[in-house]
Protein backbone atom coordinates (compact mmCIF):
# COMPACT_ATOMS: atom_id res chain seq x y z
CA UNK A 1 0.00 0.00 0.00
CA UNK A 2 1.15 3.13 -0.71
CA UNK A 3 2.38 5.89 1.85
CA UNK A 4 3.13 9.55 2.36
CA UNK A 5 4.64 11.82 4.57
CA UNK A 6 3.28 14.11 7.56
CA UNK A 7 4.99 16.22 9.79
CA UNK A 8 2.72 15.34 12.86
CA UNK A 9 1.92 16.64 16.50
CA UNK A 10 2.63 13.96 19.44
CA UNK A 11 3.30 16.01 22.22
CA UNK A 12 2.47 19.78 22.70
CA UNK A 13 5.05 22.39 22.96
CA UNK A 14 7.74 19.74 21.54
CA UNK A 15 8.96 18.97 18.04
CA UNK A 16 6.71 18.15 15.46
CA UNK A 17 7.61 14.07 14.34
CA UNK A 18 7.71 13.64 10.37
CA UNK A 19 5.62 10.15 10.16
CA UNK A 20 4.47 7.87 7.43
CA UNK A 21 1.04 7.23 6.74
CA UNK A 22 -0.62 4.79 3.93
CA UNK A 23 -2.90 6.89 1.86
CA UNK A 24 -6.63 5.54 1.49
CA UNK A 25 -7.34 2.67 -0.90
CA UNK A 26 -10.64 3.71 -2.10
CA UNK A 27 -12.39 7.03 -1.68
CA UNK A 28 -15.41 7.56 0.18
CA UNK A 29 -18.74 8.69 -1.78
CA UNK A 30 -18.22 12.76 -1.98
CA UNK A 31 -14.79 12.73 -0.98
CA UNK A 32 -11.55 13.74 -3.37
CA UNK A 33 -7.71 12.88 -2.39
CA UNK A 34 -5.54 16.05 -2.93
CA UNK A 35 -2.10 16.57 -2.91
CA UNK A 36 -0.84 19.56 -1.19
CA UNK A 37 0.55 22.30 -3.05
CA UNK A 38 1.58 24.84 0.31
CA UNK A 39 0.17 24.84 3.66
CA UNK A 40 0.41 27.91 5.47
CA UNK A 41 1.61 28.15 8.90
CA UNK A 42 -0.98 30.26 11.00
CA UNK A 43 -0.93 32.31 14.27
CA UNK A 44 -3.69 29.45 15.43
CA UNK A 45 -1.30 26.87 14.82
CA UNK A 46 1.45 28.06 17.50
CA UNK A 47 -1.33 28.33 19.90
CA UNK A 48 -2.36 24.75 19.44
CA UNK A 49 1.00 23.52 19.75
CA UNK A 50 1.40 24.89 23.06
CA UNK A 51 -1.61 23.26 24.09
CA UNK A 52 -4.11 26.60 24.31
CA UNK A 53 -6.88 24.40 22.72
CA UNK A 54 -7.91 20.94 24.23
CA UNK A 55 -7.32 18.55 21.73
CA UNK A 56 -6.83 14.65 20.84
CA UNK A 57 -3.11 14.35 19.67
CA UNK A 58 -1.55 12.79 17.53
CA UNK A 59 -2.81 15.52 14.76
CA UNK A 60 -1.42 17.21 11.31
CA UNK A 61 -1.82 20.35 12.03
CA UNK A 62 -2.61 22.82 9.22
CA UNK A 63 -5.60 24.49 8.11
CA UNK A 64 -4.57 26.88 5.24
CA UNK A 65 -4.16 24.79 2.52
CA UNK A 66 -3.79 24.36 -1.80
CA UNK A 67 -3.50 21.09 -3.44
CA UNK A 68 -4.15 19.64 -6.91
CA UNK A 69 -7.03 16.92 -7.15
CA UNK A 70 -5.38 13.62 -7.42
CA UNK A 71 -9.21 11.41 -6.80
CA UNK A 72 -12.69 12.34 -6.94
CA UNK A 73 -14.54 10.24 -5.24
CA UNK A 74 -18.18 9.05 -6.58
CA UNK A 75 -20.54 12.06 -6.84
CA UNK A 76 -18.27 14.46 -6.19
CA UNK A 77 -18.65 16.53 -9.34
CA UNK A 78 -18.63 20.35 -8.58
CA UNK A 79 -17.23 22.87 -6.49
CA UNK A 80 -18.78 24.94 -3.66
CA UNK A 81 -19.92 28.00 -6.23
CA UNK A 82 -20.89 25.15 -9.10
CA UNK A 83 -17.66 24.90 -10.94
CA UNK A 84 -16.87 20.93 -12.65
CA UNK A 85 -14.14 19.31 -10.90
CA UNK A 86 -11.26 16.94 -12.53
CA UNK A 87 -8.38 15.64 -11.80
CA UNK A 88 -5.31 18.13 -11.45
CA UNK A 89 -7.75 20.88 -10.80
CA UNK A 90 -6.11 23.65 -8.44
CA UNK A 91 -8.68 23.78 -5.20
CA UNK A 92 -8.74 25.50 -1.79
CA UNK A 93 -11.56 24.97 0.62
CA UNK A 94 -13.04 25.79 4.47
CA UNK A 95 -11.06 24.16 7.37
CA UNK A 96 -14.41 23.33 8.43
CA UNK A 97 -18.12 21.69 7.55
CA UNK A 98 -21.19 22.32 9.14
CA UNK A 99 -23.96 19.64 10.19
CA UNK A 100 -26.51 22.49 8.13
CA UNK A 101 -29.42 20.73 10.16
CA UNK A 102 -28.56 21.78 13.87
CA UNK A 103 -30.07 24.61 15.97
CA UNK A 104 -27.77 27.39 14.96
CA UNK A 105 -26.98 25.78 11.09
CA UNK A 106 -30.74 26.59 10.77
CA UNK A 107 -32.97 28.62 13.25
CA UNK A 108 -29.74 31.18 14.08
CA UNK A 109 -28.10 31.19 10.82
CA UNK A 110 -25.13 30.69 12.40
CA UNK A 111 -22.91 27.68 11.14
CA UNK A 112 -19.64 28.45 13.08
CA UNK A 113 -21.81 27.70 15.98
CA UNK A 114 -22.72 24.37 15.09
CA UNK A 115 -21.62 21.46 18.10
CA UNK A 116 -20.51 19.12 15.21
CA UNK A 117 -18.56 21.39 13.18
CA UNK A 118 -14.56 19.93 12.93
CA UNK A 119 -11.35 21.58 11.82
CA UNK A 120 -9.08 19.88 9.26
CA UNK A 121 -5.87 20.16 11.45
CA UNK A 122 -7.37 20.90 14.67
CA UNK A 123 -10.06 18.61 15.10
CA UNK A 124 -8.74 14.93 13.69
CA UNK A 125 -6.72 12.40 15.05
CA UNK A 126 -4.24 11.56 12.29
CA UNK A 127 -3.29 7.53 13.91
CA UNK A 128 -7.08 6.67 12.45
CA UNK A 129 -7.99 6.21 8.97
CA UNK A 130 -7.54 8.43 6.25
CA UNK A 131 -5.18 10.26 8.22
CA UNK A 132 -4.70 13.15 6.32
CA UNK A 133 -6.75 15.35 7.49
CA UNK A 134 -4.23 18.43 8.06
CA UNK A 135 -2.18 20.68 6.00
CA UNK A 136 1.35 19.79 6.84
CA UNK A 137 1.40 16.51 4.87
CA UNK A 138 1.82 15.45 1.31
CA UNK A 139 -1.50 14.98 0.61
CA UNK A 140 -4.80 15.98 2.42
CA UNK A 141 -8.32 13.96 2.48
CA UNK A 142 -11.08 15.98 2.06
CA UNK A 143 -14.06 14.06 3.33
CA UNK A 144 -17.49 14.03 2.12
CA UNK A 145 -19.55 17.75 2.30
CA UNK A 146 -16.13 20.05 2.37
CA UNK A 147 -16.50 23.00 1.07
CA UNK A 148 -14.28 23.30 -2.13
CA UNK A 149 -13.31 25.84 -4.18
CA UNK A 150 -11.54 25.74 -7.45
CA UNK A 151 -8.87 28.29 -7.92
CA UNK A 152 -9.05 30.75 -10.91
CA UNK A 153 -5.86 30.25 -13.33
CA UNK A 154 -5.25 34.44 -12.62
CA UNK A 155 -5.10 33.38 -8.82
CA UNK A 156 -1.89 32.86 -7.67
CA UNK A 157 -1.35 29.76 -4.91
CA UNK A 158 1.08 32.32 -3.04
CA UNK A 159 -1.84 35.31 -2.40
CA UNK A 160 -4.61 32.62 -1.18
CA UNK A 161 -1.70 31.25 1.33
CA UNK A 162 -0.46 34.40 1.83
CA UNK A 163 -4.16 35.57 3.02
CA UNK A 164 -4.97 32.33 4.41
CA UNK A 165 -7.35 32.05 7.35
CA UNK A 166 -7.27 35.65 8.11
CA UNK A 167 -8.35 37.43 4.95
CA UNK A 168 -11.66 34.98 5.67
CA UNK A 169 -11.51 35.47 9.21
CA UNK A 170 -11.38 39.47 8.99
CA UNK A 171 -14.21 39.69 6.72
CA UNK A 172 -16.50 37.69 8.94
CA UNK A 173 -15.19 39.63 11.92
CA UNK A 174 -15.66 43.00 10.37
CA UNK A 175 -19.18 42.09 9.06
CA UNK A 176 -20.85 41.91 12.58
CA UNK A 177 -19.45 44.96 13.74
CA UNK A 178 -21.14 46.83 10.80
CA UNK A 179 -24.00 48.88 11.28
CA UNK A 180 -26.02 46.80 8.83
CA UNK A 181 -24.13 43.52 9.45
CA UNK A 182 -27.33 41.60 10.22
CA UNK A 183 -29.45 42.63 7.65
CA UNK A 184 -26.30 41.59 5.35
CA UNK A 185 -25.43 38.37 6.72
CA UNK A 186 -29.66 37.75 6.01
CA UNK A 187 -29.23 38.68 2.54
CA UNK A 188 -25.96 37.05 1.65
CA UNK A 189 -27.84 33.46 3.30
CA UNK A 190 -30.87 34.10 1.17
CA UNK A 191 -28.68 34.40 -2.17
CA UNK A 192 -26.40 31.48 -1.63
CA UNK A 193 -23.38 33.44 -0.90
CA UNK A 194 -23.51 35.43 -3.89
CA UNK A 195 -23.76 39.57 -2.53
CA UNK A 196 -23.95 42.07 -4.93
CA UNK A 197 -20.87 44.34 -4.41
CA UNK A 198 -18.77 47.02 -6.63
CA UNK A 199 -15.99 45.31 -8.55
CA UNK A 200 -13.06 44.53 -6.22
CA UNK A 201 -15.26 45.75 -3.03
CA UNK A 202 -15.40 43.77 0.09
CA UNK A 203 -19.23 42.50 0.45
CA UNK A 204 -19.12 43.51 3.85
CA UNK A 205 -22.32 45.34 3.50
CA UNK A 206 -21.46 48.15 6.16
CA UNK A 207 -20.95 51.63 6.39
CA UNK A 208 -17.38 52.50 7.36
CA UNK A 209 -16.82 55.96 5.46
CA UNK A 210 -16.33 58.05 8.26
CA UNK A 211 -14.97 55.65 10.64
CA UNK A 212 -11.68 55.94 12.42
CA UNK A 213 -10.41 51.81 13.04
CA UNK A 214 -8.05 50.85 15.40
CA UNK A 215 -6.28 47.36 14.45
CA UNK A 216 -4.09 46.01 17.48
CA UNK A 217 -1.58 43.71 15.51
CA UNK A 218 0.22 43.30 12.44
CA UNK A 219 0.43 40.20 12.17
CA UNK A 220 -1.56 37.92 9.28
CA UNK A 221 -5.00 38.59 11.22
CA UNK A 222 -4.38 42.38 11.48
CA UNK A 223 -3.00 43.29 8.58
CA UNK A 224 -6.09 41.40 6.49
CA UNK A 225 -8.56 43.39 9.06
CA UNK A 226 -6.59 46.49 7.64
CA UNK A 227 -7.51 45.45 3.96
CA UNK A 228 -11.06 45.04 4.85
CA UNK A 229 -11.56 47.75 6.04
CA UNK A 230 -9.74 49.89 4.01
CA UNK A 231 -11.57 48.51 1.00
CA UNK A 232 -15.12 49.09 2.95
CA UNK A 233 -14.42 52.59 3.07
CA UNK A 234 -12.85 53.71 6.62
CA UNK A 235 -11.50 56.96 6.81
CA UNK A 236 -8.58 56.26 8.49
CA UNK A 237 -7.00 53.40 10.29
CA UNK A 238 -4.03 53.21 12.62
CA UNK A 239 -2.30 49.45 13.10
CA UNK A 240 -0.89 49.05 16.40
CA UNK A 241 2.25 46.57 16.14
CA UNK A 242 5.71 45.44 15.00
CA UNK A 243 8.25 44.23 14.41
CA UNK A 244 9.63 46.52 11.58
CA UNK A 245 8.77 44.20 9.17
CA UNK A 246 5.36 43.55 9.93
CA UNK A 247 4.80 47.25 9.66
CA UNK A 248 6.17 48.08 6.71
CA UNK A 249 3.54 45.81 5.59
CA UNK A 250 0.78 47.71 7.14
CA UNK A 251 1.48 50.47 5.80
CA UNK A 252 2.03 49.02 1.96
CA UNK A 253 -1.54 48.08 2.83
CA UNK A 254 -2.54 51.45 3.25
CA UNK A 255 -2.38 52.14 7.02
CA UNK A 256 -2.84 55.57 8.19
CA UNK A 257 -0.88 55.32 11.29
CA UNK A 258 1.60 53.21 12.58
CA UNK A 259 2.07 52.90 16.86
CA UNK A 260 5.19 50.84 16.98
CA UNK A 261 5.54 48.53 20.15
CA UNK A 262 9.09 48.33 19.82
CA UNK A 263 8.91 52.62 20.52
CA UNK A 264 6.11 53.14 22.47
CA UNK A 265 6.49 50.06 25.24
CA UNK A 266 3.60 50.40 27.46
CA UNK A 267 0.31 50.30 26.95
CA UNK A 268 -0.81 53.85 28.38
CA UNK A 269 1.78 55.05 25.95
CA UNK A 270 -0.08 53.29 23.09
CA UNK A 271 -3.47 54.66 24.56
CA UNK A 272 -2.76 58.24 24.40
CA UNK A 273 -1.18 57.88 21.06
CA UNK A 274 -4.33 56.51 20.12
CA UNK A 275 -6.36 59.60 21.38
CA UNK A 276 -4.01 62.14 19.87
CA UNK A 277 -4.96 60.72 16.26
CA UNK A 278 -8.63 61.23 17.73
CA UNK A 279 -8.86 64.38 18.73
CA UNK A 280 -9.24 63.09 22.11
CA UNK A 281 -12.21 61.01 21.45
CA UNK A 282 -10.63 57.55 20.63
CA UNK A 283 -11.35 55.02 17.60
CA UNK A 284 -14.82 54.38 16.41
CA UNK A 285 -13.90 50.67 16.19
CA UNK A 286 -11.04 48.51 17.69
CA UNK A 287 -10.21 45.34 16.18
CA UNK A 288 -8.36 43.10 18.37
CA UNK A 289 -6.36 41.01 16.10
CA UNK A 290 -3.55 39.86 18.44
CA UNK A 291 -5.06 36.85 20.46
CA UNK A 292 -3.06 38.42 23.53
CA UNK A 293 -5.39 38.47 26.24
CA UNK A 294 -3.74 41.66 27.79
CA UNK A 295 -4.86 43.38 24.63
CA UNK A 296 -8.32 43.61 25.06
CA UNK A 297 -8.39 45.97 28.54
CA UNK A 298 -5.67 48.13 26.01
CA UNK A 299 -8.20 48.07 23.17
CA UNK A 300 -10.82 48.99 24.85
CA UNK A 301 -9.51 52.13 25.96
CA UNK A 302 -8.88 52.76 22.70
CA UNK A 303 -11.96 53.18 21.83
CA UNK A 304 -14.18 56.49 21.92
CA UNK A 305 -17.42 56.57 24.06
CA UNK A 306 -20.10 54.72 21.97
CA UNK A 307 -17.52 52.71 20.05
CA UNK A 308 -17.18 49.28 18.94
CA UNK A 309 -14.92 46.73 20.32
CA UNK A 310 -14.23 43.39 18.16
CA UNK A 311 -12.10 40.16 19.46
CA UNK A 312 -10.94 38.40 16.61
CA UNK A 313 -7.86 36.82 17.59
CA UNK A 314 -8.23 34.33 19.99
CA UNK A 315 -9.46 31.69 18.27
CA UNK A 316 -7.37 29.48 21.48
CA UNK A 317 -7.27 29.89 25.24
CA UNK A 318 -4.17 32.12 25.84
CA UNK A 319 -5.47 32.60 29.46
CA UNK A 320 -7.06 35.24 31.54
CA UNK A 321 -6.03 38.57 32.71
CA UNK A 322 -8.46 40.95 35.11
CA UNK A 323 -11.16 42.85 33.65
CA UNK A 324 -13.27 45.58 34.83
CA UNK A 325 -16.75 46.31 33.07
CA UNK A 326 -17.14 49.23 34.40
CA UNK A 327 -15.24 50.66 31.18
CA UNK A 328 -18.01 49.11 29.08
CA UNK A 329 -20.61 50.61 30.96
CA UNK A 330 -19.15 53.87 31.40
CA UNK A 331 -18.04 54.05 27.42
CA UNK A 332 -21.35 53.05 26.61
CA UNK A 333 -19.48 50.20 24.43
CA UNK A 334 -20.59 47.72 22.22
CA UNK A 335 -18.25 44.62 22.17
CA UNK A 336 -18.31 41.56 19.68
CA UNK A 337 -16.86 38.24 18.99
CA UNK A 338 -15.96 36.71 15.94
CA UNK A 339 -15.51 32.78 15.03
CA UNK A 340 -13.76 31.25 12.19
CA UNK A 341 -15.83 31.71 9.15
CA UNK A 342 -18.43 30.68 6.37
CA UNK A 343 -17.95 29.39 3.00
CA UNK A 344 -19.79 32.57 1.75
CA UNK A 345 -16.58 34.38 3.49
CA UNK A 346 -14.20 32.28 1.00
CA UNK A 347 -15.61 33.18 -1.86
CA UNK A 348 -15.43 37.00 -0.68
CA UNK A 349 -12.29 36.69 -0.60
CA UNK A 350 -10.93 35.09 -3.22
CA UNK A 351 -12.81 37.62 -5.56
CA UNK A 352 -11.37 40.45 -3.43
CA UNK A 353 -7.98 38.51 -4.13
CA UNK A 354 -8.46 38.56 -7.64
CA UNK A 355 -9.78 42.38 -8.12
CA UNK A 356 -6.87 43.90 -5.94
CA UNK A 357 -3.43 42.52 -6.28
CA UNK A 358 -1.37 45.42 -6.56
CA UNK A 359 -3.39 47.15 -3.62
CA UNK A 360 -3.52 44.23 -1.04
CA UNK A 361 -0.58 42.32 -2.14
CA UNK A 362 -1.08 39.12 0.62
CA UNK A 363 1.45 36.96 -1.95
CA UNK A 364 4.16 39.23 -0.74
CA UNK A 365 2.95 38.32 3.21
CA UNK A 366 4.74 34.96 2.30
CA UNK A 367 8.34 35.17 3.71
CA UNK A 368 9.51 31.94 4.86
CA UNK A 369 9.07 28.83 2.87
CA UNK A 370 10.20 25.40 4.14
CA UNK A 371 10.31 21.78 2.95
CA UNK A 372 7.87 19.66 4.63
CA UNK A 373 10.93 17.97 6.94
CA UNK A 374 11.40 21.33 8.45
CA UNK A 375 7.90 21.42 9.29
CA UNK A 376 8.55 22.36 13.13
CA UNK A 377 11.08 25.49 12.54
CA UNK A 378 8.45 26.87 10.13
CA UNK A 379 5.85 26.84 12.92
CA UNK A 380 8.92 28.30 15.19
CA UNK A 381 9.71 30.37 12.92
CA UNK A 382 6.06 31.62 12.92
CA UNK A 383 5.78 31.73 16.88
CA UNK A 384 8.89 34.20 17.44
CA UNK A 385 7.12 36.67 14.70
CA UNK A 386 10.45 36.35 12.56
CA UNK A 387 8.08 35.75 9.69
CA UNK A 388 5.76 37.89 8.35
CA UNK A 389 3.70 33.85 6.60
CA UNK A 390 5.85 30.98 6.72
CA UNK A 391 4.43 28.47 4.38
CA UNK A 392 5.53 24.60 3.74
CA UNK A 393 5.85 23.12 0.78
CA UNK A 394 5.77 19.49 0.16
Amino acid sequence: MPEAKAAVLEQFDAPLVLRKFPLPSKLEPGAALVRTQMAGVCGTDVHLWKGQLPIELPVILGHETVGRIGQLGEGLERDWTGLSLKAGDRVTWTSTTSCGECHYCVEKGQPTRCPRRRAYGIGYRCDEPPHFLGGYAQFHYLRPRTNIFKIPDDLPTDAVIGAGCALITAIHGVERICVESRAGVSSVQQTGGRAEAKKGQMPVLCSLWRDHLVVQGAGPVGLAALAVAKNAGARRVTVVGGPKHRLDLARHFGADNLIDLDQLRQPLQRIDAVRQLTAGYGADAVLECVGLPAAVNEGLEMCRDGGKYLVLGHYCDAGTVPFNPHIITRKQLQVFGSWSSEPRHLRAAMDFLRATPAQFPFAAMITHRFPLERAHAALTTTASWQSAKSVIVP
